[in-house]
């Protein structure tokens, strides 16, 4: 009887473990490199899978293509490589998706550079041409995309070189307004600030909102229960924490950013998203290197973290997170057995599990 007890519990464990399955992987569909990846469920229940094809290397600049893939069973498999903006041997990157909930159009946010102009040279302003902002919208469930048009002026700053759009995703908050979490570097490179765009005709014209920094890169969003959208922002303060930053008024203005100690990380990007019934979702490469892929919860929006689990203990990177049709948690999120960049897997938690369930 102990024995058959032991293997219920067995199953029981073994049933409730997430599922992760390979999406881009590298030197497949005729890509070298998958990086960046960005993940939400369409109102019809569609997981759409953005990521960066990096045709000839891992390098951030380069002949690098804005790809996409489908699922229609909660991520359990997924569709062909579908090509979102390929302008040749250019840069078209950092997706990141919103959905408006009032339309159902889903506003792609991207940047654009040369593929011969480097980071290097972008932020130190002798590149040929500038990075720029662009948007690219569907209004048939991901199926097909309208051709990009630039919106660089409108959400820029003088003196800006470096800019990128999440990476990750976008917000709704209760009032309409879709908002872009952004970063930007200027000066040479010695400033780094992170800023959101936001847009209050159902992403018809944008403009530029808060800016927060010093030392601030990118950064995500979420809407707290009292209305106000905190950003949880990647840093070079070489402290190997998180930082925190609160907005009153829906964006336009932000506080000083302060630390959370609870969330360690090793300078990289990270997610964070609100579970419907549960609270503030988090995940990163909770080390100070890029490994150890974790989730958190936390149950009193965001000021403390009080459940954790690892995901994956090996290499690991970036990530995005999404509610799934049944709600499970989606994370989409960079991984490998020897570099974090070997591949993109999607994860299906099953509902608890962060807790322990």
């Amino acid at each position: 009887m102990r024995a058959l007890f032991l293997l219920m519990l067995l199953s029981v464990s073994a049933a409730a473990a997430p599922t992760q399955i390979p999406v881009f992987v590298a030197g497949q569909d005729g890509y070298h490199t998958f990086r960046i990846p960005s993940v939400i469920v369409t109102p019809k229940g569609t997981v759409l899978a953005f990521a960066e094809a990096r045709k000839n290397g891992r390098g951030d600049a380069g002949n690098i293509d804005l790809v996409l893939k489908r699922s229609t069973d909660g991520g359990k498999s997924w569709g062909p490589l579908e090509t979102v903006w390929d302008d040749a041997a250019n840069t078209c990157g950092n997706p990141c998706p919103v959905i408006d909930a009032k339309t159902g159009i889903i506003h792609l946010l991207l940047t654009h550079n040369l593929g011969k102009d480097t980071e290097a040279k972008i932020v130190a302003g002798t590149s040929e041409k500038p990075r720029t902002v662009w948007i690219s919208t569907s209004a048939d469930d991901g199926q097909t995309w309208t051709k990009p048009r630039e919106i660089s002026k409108d959400v820029t700053k003088p003196g800006w070189t470096w800019y990128a759009t999440g990476p990750g995703v976008g917000i709704q908050l209760k009032s309409g307004r879709l908002l872009i979490p952004c970063d930007s570097k200027s000066d040479l490179g010695k400033v780094r600030e992170s800023h959101v765009i936001f847009s209050d005709d159902g992403g018809k014209t944008w403009q530029l909102g808060g800016v927060v920094g010093p030392h601030c890169n990118e950064c995500q969003a979420v809407e707290l229960a009292d209305g106000r959208v905190m950003l949880n922002i990647r840093t070079y303060r070489n402290n190997n924490r998180r930082l925190v930053s609160i907005s009153k008024d829906g964006g336009k203005t932000f506080t000083e950013p302060k630390e959370d100690s609870a969330l360690i990380e090793p300078v990289c990007q990270a997610s964070i998203l609100r579970l419907p019934g549960e609270g503030i979702l988090f995940s990163n490469p909770a080390s100070t290197k890029r490994e150890k892929m974790t989730l958190r919860l936390s149950e009193d929006e965001g000021a403390t973290w009080k459940h954790s689990r690892e995901l994956f203990a090996g290499p690991s990177a970036y990530s995005c997170l999404t509610v799934l049709p049944n709600g499970d948690i989606g994370c989409l999120y960079e991984r490998g057995s020897k570099s974090a960049y070997d591949e993109i897997a999607f994860a299906i938690v099953p509902q608890g599990w962060v807790k322990g369930k």
